[in-house]
């Protein structure tokens, strides 16, 4: 028999853990791949079939994070009470990853860094042109600009689901901040931001060599479904 936690609910805190321990490991994969530096930056991700979700605490080195130190927040941004990291203060972006969650039920993780090359744009305040394939897949498009906003309240969030609210985009560069990407759960934002970098990096380096070539819309939208909808997929017929 499965014990009951502190939410009264198995299932609702084998959730909550799970989520603990997916949100805190994750944070490995920003050092590894360059995007944050010192304590920047941050994850959170949505508990499955609670209006709860788990983020990074306030100040914390990535390499002493662990699964109780991530907090557990309501929808409206609320430390839950009583909670492991609760005596913590939550990332300072607590609100803006709240109002998304509460404004796009649809995603299930946000990251936040400041990675070099993407927010070199977003200091620009112009938007990463598509013109490479593999933007193309992930992105399908440009990552667009969000508007300059103040840490702090939900401003920012208003600005993310201002830009990406039907946009393909899981990217947005919010103007003279940073990077902010969504994905159906934690794990997915976090490959939304990493990919974000790569064609920040590599479209920079393009424009140093000259204009880059565009790649007709037809063919964006052909790649992007392709990725989206048939890349990885096992052939019709073959054993799962």
């Amino acid at each position: 028999m499965t014990s009951r936690g502190p939410h009264g609910d198995a299932g609702l805190d084998a959730a909550i853990r799970s989520t603990r321990e997916q949100v805190a490991a994750l944070h490995a994969e920003l050092t590894r791949y360059g995007l944050v530096i010192w304590t920047g930056g941050n994850i959170s991700g949505r508990v499955p079939g609670a209006e709860l979700f788990v983020i990074k605490p306030s100040g914390v080195s990535y390499d002493e994070l662990a699964a109780d130190d991530m907090i557990l927040c309501d929808l409206d941004g609320n430390v839950v009470p009583g909670t492991p990291g609760a005596e913590r203060s939550p990332s300072s972006d607590t609100a803006a990853h709240a109002y998304v969650y509460r404004n796009m039920p649809h995603v299930g993780g946000v990251v936040h860094t400041h990675s070099t090359y993407a927010t070199a744009w977003a200091a620009r305040g112009e938007a990463i042109p598509c013109v490479i394939t593999g933007m193309a897949d992930e992105f399908g498009g440009e990552i667009p600009v969000g508007p300059f906003a103040i840490i702090g309240d939900d401003s920012i969030g208003r600005g993310i689901v201002q830009t990406l609210d039907g946009h393909r985009s899981r990217a947005v560069l919010m103007q003279n901040h940073g990077v902010f990407t969504i994905g159906r759960d934690a794990k997915d934002a976090v490959k939304a931001a990493v990919m974000c970098e790569d064609v920040a990096r590599t479209i920079h380096i393009s424009r140093q060599l000259g204009d880059p070539l565009p790649i007709p819309q037809e063919s964006i939208d052909a790649l992007f479904d392709r990725y989206q909808n048939v890349y990885g997929q096992k052939p019709q017929g073959e054993l799962q």
